[in-house]
């Protein structure tokens, strides 16, 4: 039995918490039969399955909404999907972060065309950022748009575009050259079906997700598909991941709850020297540690949520902090799981060895671990100048 006792912390309310008994319950009925084998056609199907059963619905508030995003909502849903499978969390976080921009930047008639579709799983949305000389480096990227008459051309290439392939609805970051550098980059929608985008390569990884390299070749887009103003592309890619990163941390946290959660049943079940594994004063201290991660991952996740909750402009270094302790912790924790486990855990398919797979991407994407430590780092020596 997982431990919940988490959700009684006073970052959360009454709402929170019956949110997560809901989407556990429900998550618990549906995602323990996830096919892998095809994972574009599990993809679709989880999206779909998630806007159905309403849980897409807090990862891109709309025109009217009573709320903005609730960073909490969207941390207990990564967390929770992350418990159950990796793959689901994917399917939800990547349908938060394609429809962020709009969500937070777009205009009305932006936010009326799209999101209703990408809350419902009917639209299957992708953030195009990273390219393959500016990853971390955001103001190096080099795709560009041009203006042209009364729309833009946009030419480049993307790279580890999460959901390429698949995807609906892709917000492009390209360089349309108001400033130097970061300065420069204006954020624009761009459908899958714009005959300028060629999905030029599908990518590989050892936790097999759609991925894919796109190309932009005279793609040509209307001036209404420009979200915000030129020249905010940088602030609106930051402003997104602000929310977002957080996040990452609940994926990683809802990991690491699971091969906890795994370790547990071994060490009661499993005998060694004529006793269960769990008698073993090393494998206590084992779990002790394993613990410990995991509740301090969980304090600075909800922490970082709650303060963005509670209306902060920013939350830079409260997400670095939680994004940096929560995967790197993780990665700890499954990698003991895995020790534990013995054979088994190396064994494909037994859920550590999938944990194992599937944390290590969460150090490197939307932000490396040592990325994350100039950020603090940064933020601290900011704030000691002032």
């Amino acid at each position: 039995m997982p431990d919940k006792s988490f959700l009684t912390w006073p970052f959360f309310e009454p709402r929170h918490r019956a949110y997560a008994e809901k989407l556990d319950a429900w998550a618990a009925d549906h995602l323990q039969a996830v096919d892998h084998h095809d994972v574009d056609a599990a993809c679709r199907s989880l999206v779909a399955q998630l806007g159905d059963a309403g849980f897409l619905m807090p990862s891109a508030p709309g025109e009217g909404d009573a709320e903005k995003i609730d960073v909490r909502t969207l941390a207990l849903t990564r967390e929770i999907l992350g418990r159950h499978s990796g793959l689901a969390d994917f399917s939800f976080a990547m349908q938060g972060l394609g429809a962020g921009p709009i969500s937070l930047f777009g205009t009305p008639a932006q936010r009326a065309a799209w999101l209703p579709k990408t809350r419902a799983g009917k639209a299957i949305a992708a953030f195009a950022l990273s390219e393959a000389a500016s990853g971390s480096d955001v103001a190096n990227i080099t795709t560009s748009a041009r203006k042209d008459g009364d729309g833009y051309v946009i030419d480049g290439e993307k790279y580890w575009i999460s959901n390429g392939g698949i995807a609906d609805l892709y917000v492009v970051f390209a360089r349309t050259g108001e400033a130097p550098g970061a300065r420069g980059l204006s954020a624009f929608i761009v459908e899958g079906t714009n005959p300028g985008l060629t999905i030029t390569e599908r990518i590989e990884v050892i936790a097999p997700h759609p991925l894919a390299r796109l190309t932009f070749k005279n793609l040509r887009v209307s001036a209404d598909a420009l979200i915000g103003k030129p020249g905010d592309g940088f602030k609106i890619a930051m402003a997104t991941l602000d929310v977002f990163r957080t996040t990452v941390g609940a994926a990683a946290l809802g990991f690491a709850r699971r091969a906890l959660d795994e370790t547990l049943k071994r060490a009661a079940t499993r005998n060694l020297f004529g006793a269960p594994l769990g008698d073993l004063q090393m494998v206590q201290g084992h779990i002790a540690d394993m613990a410990l991660d995991i509740d301090a991952a969980a304090l600075l996740v909800y922490r970082a949520a709650w303060t963005k909750d509670m209306g902060a402009a920013r939350v830079t270094r409260e997400a670095a902090m939680a994004k940096l302790h929560a995967t790197e912790a993780a990665q700890r924790v499954i990698d003991q799981a895995v020790q534990i486990h013995g054979g088994d855990g190396v064994r494909s398919g037994h859920p550590v060895e999938t944990l194992y797979r599937e944390i290590r991407a969460l150090r490197i994407y939307e932000g490396a671990s040592d990325v994350q430590k100039v950020i603090i780092a940064r933020s601290l020596l900011s704030s000691a100048e002032r």
